[in-house]
C-alpha cells in the first residue's frame, strides 16, 4: 500500500522520495489558502473584499479566473464542488491509499486542492498522478467505475477537470513502479530546475548553477 502523496513525489523525482521516507520526514502543513475552495460562492460574491483573502493573484485576475472555470466545468460540477458530498476522505484502494479533499457522488468524482500555480494548460504531472491515484482508490472503495477527477488551484480560482486517459493512467503506473522499487537512492534528476528550491539538495550534493554562472560572469 502506497500513500497517494509518495506517488507525486514519485513522479517528481524519486530520488527526493528517498530522502523523504529515509528520514520519515513530514509533508507540509496546510494554510489559510487551503480553505479557498470551500469558499466559492462566497468569494465570487462582490460583497466579498479579496484584498483579505490569501489569494496569489489580483481580486479581479481571481474573480474572473474562477468564473472561467465554472464556465469550463459546468454548472453542476460546480456546484458540486461548492457543496462537496464528503471532504477530506481516507480512501483505500487496492494499491494506493490519501486523502480526497472533496468527494463528488454524481457523477462520482475526486477532487485534489493544492498550493501553488498551475500551468497554462492542464495539470502538473505530480497532480496528475496523484489525482488519478486518488480516483483508482475511490473506484476500489465503491466498486464503482470513477471516469474523471478534479484538481483546485485554490489560490490562483484555476479548476482543472481530468479524464482518466491511458496517459494519464500510465503516468499514474509508473510512478506506483517507481515507490515499489525504491530500496536505495536512485539516480539525480537531469532536470536540475527541480532542485533549486529542494530541501534534501545538501543531501543529494547536486550543484546547481547561478544565474550569473549561467551567463558566464561568474
Amino acid at each position: 500500500m502506497h500513500a497517494v502523496s509518495d506517488l507525486a513525489v514519485a513522479a517528481y523525482c524519486p530520488r527526493k522520495l528517498y530522502y523523504r521516507k529515509r528520514d520519515d520526514d513530514p509533508y507540509g502543513e496546510r494554510d489559510d489558502r487551503h480553505e479557498l475552495p470551500f469558499r466559492y460562492d462566497e468569494l465570487l460574491d462582490p460583497e466579498t473584499d479579496l484584498h483579505e483573502e490569501p489569494i496569489a493573484v489580483s481580486p479581479v485576475e481571481y474573480r474572473s479566473a474562477l468564473g472561467q472555470s465554472r464556465a469550463r466545468v459546468g454548472p453542476t460540477a460546480f456546484e458540486a464542488l461548492c457543496a462537496p458530498a464528503d471532504r477530506d476522505a481516507l480512501l483505500e484502494g487496492r494499491r494506493v491509499r490519501g486523502i480526497a479533499h472533496k468527494v463528488l457522488e454524481e457523477p462520482l468524482a475526486p477532487s485534489l486542492v493544492v498550493g501553488g500555480e498551475p500551468p497554462e494548460e492542464g495539470v502538473w504531472e505530480p497532480h496528475t498522478v496523484r489525482a488519478v491515484a486518488l480516483a483508482r482508490a475511490l473506484e476500489w472503495d465503491r466498486q464503482t467505475e470513477v471516469e474523471r477527477a478534479y484538481v483546485e488551484y485554490g489560490a490562483h480560482g484555476v479548476i482543472r477537470e481530468l479524464e482518466l486517459t491511458a496517459r494519464r493512467t500510465g503516468a499514474f503506473r509508473r510512478a506506483l513502479r517507481t515507490a515499489a522499487s525504491i530500496d536505495g537512492p536512485p539516480a539525480r534528476t537531469r532536470n536540475r530546475s527541480k532542485c533549486e528550491s529542494c530541501e534534501y539538495r545538501s543531501d543529494c550534493g547536486v550543484r546547481t548553477r547561478s544565474f550569473r554562472s549561467l551567463l558566464g560572469l561568474g
